[in-house]
């Protein structure tokens, strides 16, 4: 017997070879891909920025080994860089909330409706995202612009006297964001509130439960997985957004993305770029973990 038959012949036999086998190149991918660069950026944050480039690395390994030090990790509790992370934080949590607060009642409608109307109205809801982010992004700045359709529209209506400055403001962030990341909230809602079955809704109505009381004891607790996860797929990218509101909140509205690119390209800090990028992602893990935890995540639900 040859050696592959042979090999052959033991992949067949043992089974813990052959999990391992089909999990090597996953993992293979993991440590190349994620492990690694990780590990590379925790140790460019603790690093110092060069006098002449984006890193010293000193003359040898252990040099540069026994300069690394904190400094950039504390140079973000600078009252500035707080206000970022502060800001970060609320325009992510506020676009969840609104994608949340628009996303449900839509997805709820959607898993209502007839099977042929539901599928022509949830092809509707993905066909913008077949362009390019950049087009979409662009669209919406020249519809938010001074001259654009929606200022114009006002002053048509006669609601305002003069057009109003939404571009390079918060406001005009959140709508992008919102636009942006709202399928990522339906999408999840749509797939756990198509599954609730009629049944439950019919017997709590048969036990006199109102509507509004069936809802709030019945639908909502049964769509809580579409809604963590939900929230989830919006918080996390928002959180690390930095295209929109470089586009359209200009120096008016910076978010640690902001920061962290300004420090790769623009400053050439890269230890400092590192060591922010790293906080934003024990950010939103914990700020991930803390809402899984609170709304009881993985916990076996009792109505």
């Amino acid at each position: 017997m040859t050696v592959f038959g042979r090999v052959a012949r033991r992949l067949r036999e043992d089974r813990p070879l052959q999990g391992t086998v089909l999990i090597l190149p996953g993992l293979l991918w993991m440590v190349v891909f994620l492990i690694v660069p990780l590990v590379l950026i925790v140790v460019l944050s603790l690093a110092w920025r060069g006098a002449y480039g984006p890193v010293d690395w000193g003359a040898n390994a252990a040099e540069f080994a026994a300069r690394l030090s904190l400094d950039n990790y504390v140079r973000l509790f600078d009252p500035l860089y707080l206000g970022v992370l502060w800001t970060s934080l609320r325009m992510a949590g506020l676009t969840t909330v609104i994608c949340l607060a628009v996303g449900y009642p839509v997805a709820y409608f959607l898993a209502r409706r007839a099977s042929r109307g539901r599928q022509a109205l949830l092809f509707l809801l993905l066909v913008p995202f077949w362009t390019n982010f950049l087009i979409r992004i662009y669209a919406w700045m020249l519809l938010l612009r001074t001259e654009g359709l929606v200022n114009r529209g006002l002053l048509f209506l006669g609601l305002i006297p003069e057009p109003l400055q939404i571009m390079y403001t918060p406001t005009a962030v959140m709508i992008a964001m919102v636009y942006e990341f709202l399928p990522f909230m339906v999408l999840p809602l749509y797939t756990s509130l198509e599954k609730l079955e009629a049944s439950l809704l019919e017997a709590a109505s048969d036990l006199y439960a109102r509507p509004v009381r069936a809802f709030l004891r019945v639908t909502l607790p049964l769509s809580l997985p579409g809604i963590i996860a939900g929230t989830i797929l919006v918080f996390v990218p928002t959180m690390g957004m930095f295209v929109v509101p470089d586009l359209m909140g200009g120096a008016r509205t910076a978010l640690v993305g902001n920061l962290v690119q300004r420090q790769f390209l623009a400053a050439r800090d890269w230890p400092f770029g590192a060591a922010a990028s790293m906080v934003l992602m024990a950010l939103t893990l914990a700020a991930t973990l803390i809402y899984t935890r609170v709304s009881g995540f993985g916990e076996e639900l009792v109505v």
